[in-house]
């Protein structure tokens, strides 16, 4: 379909476009950017008021389906990413059974390509089952689709395991993404501190992420692999980060956006909707964050959805399974994020469009060049958005199956900026909030 968005704020933070125009859409591609006289639409939309930006592209998604269906399928959870504006996302492995046969990944791509929601990109198991022990067949995984491998939330204790995987993805420039946390330090529900402590809560020290971050570091030094770091959540860990980079380490990092506006005041009387994981640590920790985020040694913000079953959340806290939905706040959050540190919105957006895109970098093959981007001839996955407008999330809003945030208005009050109205992935209308006119 020809589509053609008018008088619309056109904001693409790689090339520093911002201006008022329109966009032309034919064939899945965009045709061209301002002047589009001799286009015949088929479809018009006036964005007279709202952003026309590039489609959010979240690096961290867990869909819950195959296996734990009854917290999220495939279908709900792609119809919430078109709903904030996300076009791509990244899933992790830890799906049931684990992402480690080739068939498993063609299975969920050829889903997803069917829904038409949202472009899906899985991350293969780095070790079989997610066992921590033998190594999949990364190449098999790789043409199967995967765009890196990971062991989500699931350590390796062998470093010689992890060793011999850092060598291997060095060797076929694959990329492992990694969550850096020592499995034998983190073994509390809360972050160690004053609230855990008062609390009665068992704590996870910063020793557990930054002991992690050495350990990766030093492996990265010998093996000259790339990684990507999932989920940094203190102070302290930013600070490795920024010392790797200088010193010219092949890595890059994202945050959450529970750990980028929460800290662990925020658990109160035991809240289980703050359950999550990394838990949330201190204030000093989400400023660090925040700060990282804006001067670039964090690469990306990630919604770090994971939607839970209402019996696995409402237990006492420690018992409580950790995650909650976010794929309907990642533009919102940005937003906030940027209002609250007075930065420009195209910072807001590269966050979670062309800087993800980066991070992914060749893995997305003939996309690579144009996703998370606004640019002639590129893909036209693209997200309209209300920037002035404010909502109170409440369970009933989402899309997502799981329905518990740590941002629902009656647990921190929270107004958000920002709305979707329209989203198109490949030039096809994946979601169009009812409130909007054409």
């Amino acid at each position: 379909m020809k589509i053609l968005i008018k008088n619309g704020r056109l904001i693409d933070p790689a090339s520093g476009l911002d201006r008022i125009g329109d966009l032309a859409i034919a064939s899945g591609r965009i045709v061209a950017l301002g002047d589009v006289s001799e286009f015949e639409a088929q479809r018009v939309i006036d964005a007279s008021g709202l952003v026309v930006a590039p489609g959010l592209v979240d690096l961290a998604a867990r869909l819950r389906e195959p296996g734990h269906e009854h917290e999220g399928m495939l279908e709900s959870e792609l119809n919430a990413a078109a709903a904030g504006g996300v076009t791509s996302l990244v899933c992790p492995p830890d799906t049931d059974p684990a992402l480690d046969e080739p068939g498993l990944v063609e299975m969920l791509k050829f889903r997803a390509r069917k829904l038409s929601l949202c472009r899906l990109f899985p991350l293969g198991a780095l070790t079989r089952g997610l066992a921590g022990e033998a190594l999949t067949e990364m190449a098999e995984l790789t043409e199967a689709g995967c765009v890196g491998f990971s062991q989500a939330d699931h350590p390796i204790r062998n470093t010689q395991i992890l060793l011999r995987a850092l060598q291997y993805a060095a060797t076929f420039d694959y990329t492992v993404w990694l969550h850096p946390l020592d499995p034998w330090l983190a073994g509390g529900v809360a972050a160690s501190g004053a609230v855990a402590t008062r609390l009665g809560l068992s704590g996870v020290p910063v020793a557990a992420e930054t002991v992690a971050l050495h350990t990766i570091f030093e492996l990265v030094r010998v093996t000259g692999a790339r990684v990507h770091l999932c989920r940094l959540s203190s102070a302290a860990g930013v600070e490795l980060l920024r010392a790797a980079k200088r010193e010219g380490l092949n890595v890059t990092a994202d945050v959450s956006i529970n750990s980028l506006h929460l800290s662990d005041v925020d658990i109160g009387y035991f809240n289980s909707a703050m359950r999550v994981t990394p838990p949330l640590r201190q204030g000093r920790d989400r400023d660090a964050l925040r700060a990282g985020l804006a001067d670039g040694t964090l690469d990306a913000l990630v919604s770090d959805h994971m939607p839970v079953d209402e019996d696995e959340k409402m237990l006492p806290f420690a018992e409580a399974t950790p995650g909650a939905t976010g794929l309907e706040l990642l533009l919102s959050l940005a937003l906030k994020w940027a209002e609250d540190l007075q930065l420009p919105l195209a910072r807001a957006l590269a966050v979670v469009s062309n800087e993800p895109v980066r991070v992914l970098g060749n893995a997305l093959g003939s996309l690579s060049a144009s996703a998370g981007r606004l640019v002639e001839g590129g893909v036209a996955d693209v997200c309209v958005f209300d920037a002035g407008a404010r909502w109170a999330v409440t369970p009933d809003q989402l899309l997502s199956q799981g329905k518990y945030t740590p941002f629902a208005a009656d647990i921190t009050g929270f107004e958000l900026p920002g709305r979707v109205r329209y989203t198109l992935v490949a030039g096809h209308i994946a979601h169009e909030a009812k409130t909007s006119a054409t």
